[in-house]
Parts: structure tokens; C-alpha cells; sequence
């Protein structure tokens, strides 16, 4: 089984399972576990890794549009170098700052891959989960998509020092906080922009009408881009930005854009049913963790 798959078995078993993180009696708890063959292209400094694994289950809390309060992480690679474990602390604590949250430690212990295991903490007394949007609503974006895509690029290229800092995204908290009274549903886009649309329509029982032009694309994207099918790969399927994809009555969509703290483009609309963009099927593709 793939993840898909193998949380589909869980569908119903784990009362929790389904939005980016649980939710009791107001408190938000999510974990996220990220290994260096999969998460960790080579280049990647302990810094970043710190940053990204941490900042991964920060995005969780801003996708419940709840207020990040702490975070903790599991660290076990084949051997302790000092540097190495103190740069991925100083990504973590530097991370939390970002957001206003406290890293509190975690664990430590040894094994054949350097692998992560963090958990965040939030809370919120009126959680946005990813079952109310509803046909009509406009679906809207934070920021700008295929930055991580952007960035293996760049790894791949040598150009190490920029890719690390496309990897050290900022946790989307703030927005997430702004956006919870006018979000009928949301969750982040870690597995892509398509893939998000596709579990936010199982999710809503709804469809998505997307206007491919209107896909807030970054910069970087097009600059390690040699045409346009690659812009819409590295934009649209290939995950890993951790921006929020949100649904927005209409007639709250100034206000929202208003009150978020980043740009919030509106990409499309909510329908009865499918995911289009341009008129044409827009494929469940995405990012797949441990492929």
C-alpha cells in the first residue's frame, strides 16, 4: 500500500484521522516523520533539516487555523556529530520563532538513516477542518506554489546555498489565524496543489474549478523551468510548499485577502463536483511520502 492507501484503512478506526491534525478539547496535536533518502536531498544543511521537519508540523496547525504553541522532535541518525545535532536545533528553535512557538526538545537516538519525528502543538477553539466548503465558495491560496520543486532543482544543480533557503519555508500561522473566520475549509498544500484539491472534494462531497493562469507560481519556478509543462509540474503537482489552500464564501473573499498577512490568490471555485482546471480534468497527483 501507498500512505494514501494504508490512511484509508485507518478512515474510521481513528476517530481523528482526516485533517491535517487532531483536535481535543482545544488542543491541536499533529506529527509529521521525514527521512533523509526521501525529505533531505543531498546538500541539505542540519540547519534546514531542522527548520523543514519542524516547520512541516507547524504548517499542520496553520492549516486548523489555530495558534502554534510548541514543538517537539526525534532525532536519530548514525552517528552524533556536535555541529550537525546543534545546526538542526538552531532550524527548529529559529523555526518556532517565526511562528511564536516555543521548541521544547524531543528525543534522541541512533539508527542507519538520519531520520525526524516531530509533533506540534496549537490551539483553537473554532478549528477549520477540510469538510465544509461548499459550491459557490471561491478556492484561494497563500503565497506562492513550487518552491521545494525549485529547489531539488537547484540541489540537483549545485547550488546548494539557495535551494536551502527555498527548503526553510515559513509555517503559514499567521495566515492560517487570519483566515479561520472567513475559511469554510482548508489544509495545507504539502502533497501539492492538485492533490490538496482532490482531498479537500472527498472530503466536502464538492468539486473545483480551477483557472490554471490564475495558480500563484514562484519565482524560482521559473527560473530553473525550461517550458511550461515543467511550471505546471513543479507548481501545481509537485508538493511540498506547505501554503494553504482554502475555501472562501464570495462574499468574504475582500475581507480575507484583506486580514491575511500574505498575498491570498483566488484560483477558482467550488463545484458540485470533479477537479477541473481549464475545463480539463486535473489529475490526483502529488506528493507521495516514502516514494
Amino acid at each position: 500500500m501507498d500512505e494514501r492507501a494504508a490512511l484509508s484503512v485507518l478512515d474510521g478506526v481513528v476517530g481523528h484521522a482526516g485533517d491535517d491534525a487532531a483536535i481535543v478539547d482545544g488542543l491541536v496535536v499533529t506529527t509529521d516523520m521525514l527521512h533523509e533518502r526521501t525529505d533531505f536531498p543531498a546538500g541539505t544543511t542540519r540547519y534546514t533539516a531542522g527548520w523543514r521537519a519542524v516547520g512541516a508540523s507547524l504548517s499542520d496547525v496553520a492549516a486548523m487555523g489555530a495558534a502554534a504553541t510548541a514543538a517537539v522532535a526525534a532525532y536519530a541518525a548514525p552517528t552524533f556529530e556536535e555541529d550537525e545535532l546543534l545546526a538542526f536545533v538552531g532550524g527548529a528553535l529559529d523555526v518556532c520563532d517565526r511562528v511564536g512557538a516555543e521548541y521544547v526538545g524531543g528525543d534522541l537516538d541512533t539508527h542507519q538513516e538520519f531520520t525526524v519525528s516531530t509533533t506540534a502543538l496549537g490551539r483553537t477553539d473554532d478549528p477549520v477542518t477540510r469538510t465544509g466548503a461548499r459550491p459557490g465558495d471561491r478556492v484561494c491560496v497563500t503565497g506562492s506554489l513550487g518552491r521545494s520543486g525549485a529547489a531539488l532543482r537547484l540541489f540537483e544543480d549545485g547550488d546548494v546555498g539557495r535551494a536551502n533557503d527555498l527548503f526553510q519555508f515559513e509555517p503559514r500561522v499567521a495566515a492560517g489565524r487570519a483566515l479561520a473566520p472567513y475559511a469554510s475549509a482548508m489544509m495545507d498544500s504539502s502533497d501539492g496543489l492538485a492533490r490538496s484539491l482532490h482531498q479537500l472534494a472527498e472530503a466536502s462531497g464538492c468539486g473545483f474549478a480551477v483557472e490554471g493562469d490564475a495558480v500563484p507560481v514562484d519565482d524560482a519556478v521559473h527560473d530553473v523551468a525550461d517550458d511550461a509543462a515543467t511550471v505546471r509540474d513543479l507548481g501545481w503537482y509537485f508538493g511540498e510548499d506547505f501554503e494553504l489552500v482554502c475555501t472562501v464564501p464570495e462574499r468574504d473573499v475582500p475581507a480575507a485577502r484583506s486580514a491575511c498577512p500574505v498575498p491570498l490568490s483566488v484560483v477558482g471555485r467550488v463545484t458540485e463536483s470533479g477537479v477541473t482546471v481549464d475545463g480539463e480534468e486535473m489529475p490526483d497527483r502529488g506528493f507521495t511520502h516514502g516514494q
